[in-house]
């Protein structure tokens, strides 16, 4: 019966990752838009002069990239490139491929949004936790309306506001970047604080605003365990607060969350790309940003495609491990 349910989720894996990817490859070319072409009156054009013979230079290099092939030509070959995770090469940005520029960028948000995500989860689960136990300490209840006030706004907004308060007021951190200017990337420890110190504003921003969202919903699951008869029968049995808070209300409660943090973790590759403009932060987010604006459509198809995979592989792992979690589940029938 497991390994049955195994297979029948990996097969639905790949069915969703096929439909993703099906819907990644024509949304870009409904447009109608010719990137090739594009790109090439760009550079025509910050030369000062319209060149010759431009539209022959479009079908040499839609030649070199395969878009003057039919478009289900196209979209075979495209399945087969994704299917070796071969994105070819990025149509504003030749001769890197598409490849390279994620494996640069990928770094950079992984760093950023994995220490985020997790330290705004933890933080915002706790929190959340004991503002719906009776037993807390008053104080705490404080907390909460400034949190969902800043849970309401959006993460770039915030952004810009402490960069105004940071790094133009009080000059604490450096305004944008993922480290300073013409410093040489190299692993020793001064380069690693440099780091350090140009991901506070951008994590700061996120951190700031994600906590409410956890807690928010970490205290509505939280209120109704506590409703629960297993907790009413704790209680009668005279067990301590403590056990009642972690092992009956929190573990119970916790599994709603633990979802909601593997598809976050599986939406990290994305990159938090508005985040990562306002700061010019070398991540995906930005990388997929630039591809937007100069309708790379190599680009764009490499970097959502890897989204649909981490996706699906996030959420393949958690509903494989949800029995672990929770030993009330289980794939056996009964």
């Amino acid at each position: 019966m497991l390994l049955s349910y195994l297979l029948k989720r990996i097969g639905l894996f790949f069915l969703i990752v096929w439909i993703a990817a099906t819907v990644n490859f024509f949304l870009p070319r409904i447009s109608g838009q010719n990137p090739v072409q594009e790109k090439l009156q760009q550079q025509a054009l910050m030369g000062g002069y319209m060149q010759a013979g431009l539209q022959e230079m479009v079908k040499e290099y839609e030649a070199k990239f395969g878009l003057d092939k039919p478009l289900w030509r196209q979209y075979l070959v495209y399945l087969g490139d994704m299917a070796r995770l071969n994105f070819n090469y990025s149509i504003s940005n030749y001769p890197r491929t598409v490849l390279e520029m994620m494996t640069e960028a990928i770094p950079w948000t992984i760093g950023l949004l994995s220490m985020t995500t997790i330290l705004a989860f933890t933080l915002g689960t706790l929190l959340g936790a004991l503002l719906a136990w009776p037993k807390t300490p008053h104080f705490l209840k404080w907390f909460f309306p400034p949190l969902i006030l800043l849970h309401a706004i959006p993460y770039y907004l915030l952004g810009l506001v402490l960069i105004y308060l940071l790094a133009f007021q009080v000059k604490i951190f450096p305004i944008f970047g993922g480290y300073t200017a013409g410093t040489v990337p190299q692993l020793t420890l001064g380069f690693v604080g440099d780091i350090a110190t140009h991901s506070v504003l951008p994590s700061l921003a996120i951190i700031l605003v994600a906590i409410g969202g956890w807690a928010l919903g970490m205290r509505a699951m939280m209120i109704t365990t506590e409703g629960e008869d297993f907790m009413t029968f704790g209680e009668a049995k005279g067990l301590k607060n403590a056990t009642l808070f972690m092992r009956y209300a929190l573990r119970n409660a916790l599994l709603p969350q633990t979802t909601s943090l593997a598809l976050a973790l599986g939406h990290i590759i994305s990159g938090a790309v508005l985040v990562e403009t306002v700061f010019a932060y070398p991540g995906i987010g930005t990388v997929l940003y630039h591809a937007i604006r100069e309708s790379d459509h190599y680009l764009i198809q490499g970097i959502v495609f890897s989204v649909i995979v981490t996706l699906g592989i996030a959420t393949l792992i958690l509903d494989l491990i949800y029995p672990v979690l929770d030993p009330r589940i289980t794939y056996r029938r009964a």
